[in-house]
């Protein structure tokens, strides 16, 4: 049984690695000023931030279930079955059509995994993925077995500017001029499908860092330890938005030392969250491993 692996530009894989890893991954679709753009197509990660902190209007779509099934019939004359990893169901209506359209017209042949990750934390579901299916897992027993995982994960991510919360109407505009003046730097949680507040009086990067790490221990010694019984089988990976990548860099060595790790991602935040956040985000993800014995 060859199964094709199939995510979005939301897991942050670009298409240089995607051709690497032997995967594909479809580009999600922006409005920008009016113009239509796709992500590591005809937007860059420089692009989009240029365009973003110069007030340009950037909303964020969904790709053309068209283009989807034409990706899943192209696979399917090379490959048995395609498991499909979008983006969380939560923070997009993509994976709900996805999900439709394998149900009605690729019935044992595409699976949609729903396991609602965003980013790093979906970039370990494609990994785990890719691993299974190397391994001789069939699309359906891969999709069974991300399913049983998906809330196996935790992101935090300290928010550097409050202005795309209030302009996405998390906060009020009033909250919003208050946390500005006193300089907040709110930490959020992606825990499954939501986007909510964890810790909002915040002043400091250094203390934004302390609350990340804190945050992320609780959550291995907590819910993931819960588990299994251990510590010592997690994922560990940093995300950031912006162009800057030295503050990322400078936290994996901090992580590297305080959770006595020798390996830790490092990647862009997915446009799509920066794109509610802003430039300047820091964010620590957590995915338990799969069970050895798979």
């Amino acid at each position: 049984m060859k199964v094709a692996i199939v995510s979005d530009s939301n897991s942050g894989i670009t298409q240089a690695e995607a051709k690497e890893l032997g995967i594909k991954v479809v580009p999600m679709p922006f409005t920008i000023d009016g113009e239509e753009y796709f992500e590591d197509i005809n937007l860059t990660q420089e692009g989009f931030y240029e365009k973003l902190l110069g007030d340009a209007v950037v909303s964020t779509s969904q790709p053309s279930i068209g283009f989807v099934m034409s990706l899943w019939d192209e696979l399917l004359k090379e490959y048995d079955q395609v498991v499909y990893i979008p983006m969380s169901s939560g923070l997009s209506e993509s994976c709900a059509s996805a999900l439709r359209a394998a149900e009605i017209d690729y019935k044992g042949k595409v699976f949609v995994v729903n396991n609602q990750r965003i980013s790093v934390t979906q970039r370990q579901s494609v990994m785990d993925a890719l691993e299974l299916a190397n391994k001789g897992y069939t699309g359906q027993e891969i999709h069974d077995i991300l399913m049983k995982v998906k809330m196996h994960s935790d992101i935090y991510i300290m928010v550097d500017t409050l202005k795309y919360l209030r302009k996405g109407g998390r906060i009020t505009p009033a909250a919003a001029a208050v946390g500005n003046l006193l300089k907040i730097k709110p930490v959020l949680r992606i825990f499954g499908e939501k986007l909510d507040k964890y810790r909002m009086m915040n002043r400091t990067l250094e203390n934004a860092k302390r609350i990340l790490l804190d945050a992320a221990k609780n959550s291995i010694e907590g819910f993931l330890k819960d588990i299994d019984g251990r510590t010592d089988n997690v994922h560990i990976s940093v995300a950031y938005s912006g162009t800057n990548r030295s503050v990322a860099e400078e936290f994996v060595e901090i992580i590297k030392k305080e959770f006595n790790v020798t390996s830790v991602v490092c990647d862009p935040l997915s446009l799509s969250v920066s794109c509610h956040i802003g430039d300047g985000a820091l964010a620590i993800a957590i995915s338990k491993a799969l069970p050895e014995e798979l």
